[in-house]
């Protein structure tokens, strides 16, 4: 074939079809307006969408929803097809489609402009692939390195991994996490009621409770921020297991402080996912191994807006969910640093017991 053309990709039963639907992975072809002009059978079979269905649509009209690692949709500015169009760039990123049913997956995929034999760019090719045994298998290898944890230091886990990979002591990576942010409703109220040590104790036996679920889960307590904490996961569902799993501990300690005649415990909890920043911060007489980043930014903010005693996630989240059907979508918000709103979701049922309010048990 001495040239390529935009027709000639069109064209069924060509040597090109009969390739491009051979292989497993999904293939479609945009024109130089975006138009859908070309997708194969493996993108069918990986998005559960027809050729048909999609063929002589713009990707602009965003048929399956893509958004990035941080639950940002894929605009004009940030869309790769745009940018092989306009720049000739080729990316490879890792997004999240959405099936036809509705089912979000992780795939990798690799974006590239076809030129004529004049050096042109008249279209522009994506191949992507379904990675969700690839981050299956990558959470996997997580956990362990957080079982560990419960016996060996994070830090020194940390610089032994960045030795045996790269030969010498990375302390700085980026990686993809969720964070659960809990903050304690309303304790400086409590605070001022009670002696200091009361005060303390109070939340030492929160944190406690909250410590050992967290380490259950596979996650990791990034830190304490006064009446609030940090924890880290790996794995979304394992911080939504954690979550639920601290509601209701909450809920039966609070049981145990109507009994005693105190004040109950009201938490928020947020959960955010993406990539974040792990370093150690600080001074060269303390430092701090911790993960800092916009992530972790809208994890706060989001929490601020929770009901007591419930659990808000992102969409970033929610596309790494399981069950994400037990989530309804509650709003969508600015946050501070981001140009597009954020989806938020909230469970859909929590047990009763831990949906204690403070009105419910007024002090005896």
């Amino acid at each position: 074939m001495d040239d390529v053309s935009v027709e000639y990709i069109s064209r069924k039963n060509t040597l090109l079809d009969v390739v491009l639907n051979g292989i497993a992975d999904g293939v479609y072809v945009v024109d130089e307006k975006r138009k859908i002009i070309f997708w194969n059978e493996g993108a069918e079979n990986l998005t559960g969408y027809k050729s048909e269905e999609v063929l002589g649509y713009r990707c602009s009209e965003d048929i399956l929803k893509h958004i990035d690692e941080n639950g940002e949709p894929l605009g004009i500015d940030t869309c790769p097809l745009e940018l092989a169009l306009t720049q000739g760039k080729s990316t490879k990123i890792k997004i999240y489609p959405q099936h036809k049913n509705g089912k979000r997956f992780p795939v990798m995929a690799h974006i590239s402009p076809i030129k004529n034999k004049d050096d042109e760019i008249i279209a522009a090719v994506e191949v992507f692939r379904d990675i969700s045994k690839e981050e299956d298998l990558r959470i996997l290898q997580e956990k362990f390195n957080n079982i560990l944890k419960r016996y060996v230091s994070f830090a020194t886990i940390e610089r032994v991994m960045a030795q045996v990979l790269s030969g010498s002591d990375t302390k700085s990576r980026k990686i993809d996490m969720t964070i659960l942010y809990l903050d304690v409703v309303q304790f400086t109220a409590l605070s001022e009621k009670h002696p200091p040590e009361v005060v303390a104790q109070r939340l030492n036996e929160i944190f406690g409770l909250c410590e050992s679920v967290i380490k259950e889960c596979c996650g990791d307590i990034d830190k304490f921020i006064g009446d609030a904490l940090m924890a880290v996961f790996v794995d979304a569902n394992d911080a939504l297991k954690a979550a639920e799993k601290m509601l209701e501990a909450l809920g039966e300690l609070n049981q145990r402080y109507i009994h005693e005649g105190r004040e109950i415990i009201n938490v928020r909890i947020a959960l955010n996912s993406g990539n974040v920043v792990q370093a150690e911060i600080g001074t060269p007489a303390r430092k701090e191994l911790t993960v800092i980043g916009d992530v972790v930014n809208t994890a706060v903010r989001i929490e601020k807006l929770a009901l007591p005693n419930t659990i808000f996630i992102t969409e970033s989240t929610l596309s790494r969910l399981q069950e994400s059907k037990r989530f309804l979508f509650d709003r969508r918000i600015l946050v501070k640093g981001k140009t597009e709103p954020v989806s938020i979701y909230s469970l859909m049922q929590l047990p009763q017991k831990d949906n204690l309010q403070e009105e419910d048990n007024p002090k005896i």
